[in-house]
């Protein structure tokens, strides 16, 4: 039995348990750049993710998304049906194998394969230096932001590789590129993605499928205020940087779309940062 998912229609809250969950909540096909395609965005009730589920869902994807909380997803889910867009939800922590599996079954069942799969679940238990990270600590932001994608994504792949195509994003942090001694675990978790973005782009080129990472800058979600709230912080980055503006989600949105779409065929193995300045020569 799945977790309850919500779905809006004229105004009323219900359970969907029993309808075709993959359908437009109109029940009215779907168009757009990734018109009848499926997307799962993890982490996706609110912030980057929820933008993201939003984004792909208004140009046409059938979204699943997902958060550790039931009345997240719920809410969510609510709100997007709410916008006639085609989005359903369940409960998963992507450091849980079982709730990986009701995932991928999830989408198996209702919508019978995948097209994309954006990992962007993350956590940062702690705030303060590398070397003063306990080992749970360690274990929890390594299993969550580096191992989760990967195992996701071995339990997924068979079912991209039946539609002879494929398109993942890993979201990392500017943290990767430029490292706060605040978030010392954290900024070594998301240089890993790079790396990992690299290496499944090659692995799995031969496979038509294509790995590309998202890398927001700081932008105004409850996940970063420990950065954008910090007054003296947040002066330095805009004085070194020449930031006129915190980042909103709705900037990464628009990019994750395009990855997704026919449009970046051959762009593979790319991390891109939506930053408002380029960490890069």
């Amino acid at each position: 039995m799945f977790p309850r998912v919500a779905w809006v229609h004229r105004g009323l809250l219900r359970s969907c348990a029993r309808l075709p969950v993959c359908m437009s909540s109109s029940g009215i096909g779907q168009k757009g750049i990734l018109a009848n395609q499926v997307a799962v965005v993890t982490g996706s009730t609110d912030g980057i993710g929820f933008a993201i589920a939003r984004r792909l869902a208004q140009d046409g994807a059938r979204v699943v998304i997902s958060s550790r909380k039931q009345q997240n997803v719920d809410r969510a889910v609510a709100a997007l049906q709410g916008e006639g867009l085609s989005v359903v939800g369940t409960v998963c922590h992507v450091g849980k194998a079982e709730d990986r599996e009701r995932l991928v079954t999830m989408v198996l069942e209702h919508c019978g394969g995948l097209d994309f799969l954006v990992c962007n679940a993350g956590v940062n238990p702690l705030v303060g230096s590398t070397l003063g990270a306990s080992e749970q600590v360690w274990d929890k932001i390594l299993e969550v932001n580096v191992k989760a994608p990967a195992l996701m994504l071995s339990q997924l792949l068979p079912h991209m590789e039946k539609r002879g195509k494929g398109v993942v994003i890993l979201v990392s942090s500017i943290a990767a590129y430029i490292p706060s001694v605040e978030l010392g675990p954290y900024n070594v978790s998301k240089t890993a993605l790079l790396g990992l973005t690299r290496t499944l782009s090659l692995e799995l080129a031969p496979k038509g499928i294509r790995v590309n990472c998202l890398v927001p800058g700081v932008i105004e979600t409850d996940f970063s205020k420990v950065i954008y709230k910090n007054e003296a912080f947040w002066n330095i980055v805009k004085e070194n940087y020449k930031l006129q503006r915190i980042g909103q989600p709705e900037d990464c949105a628009g990019l994750v779309s395009f990855l997704c779409s026919p449009d970046a065929s051959y762009i593979t193995g790319e991390s891109i940062s939506v930053a408002g300045f380029s960490p890069h020569l």
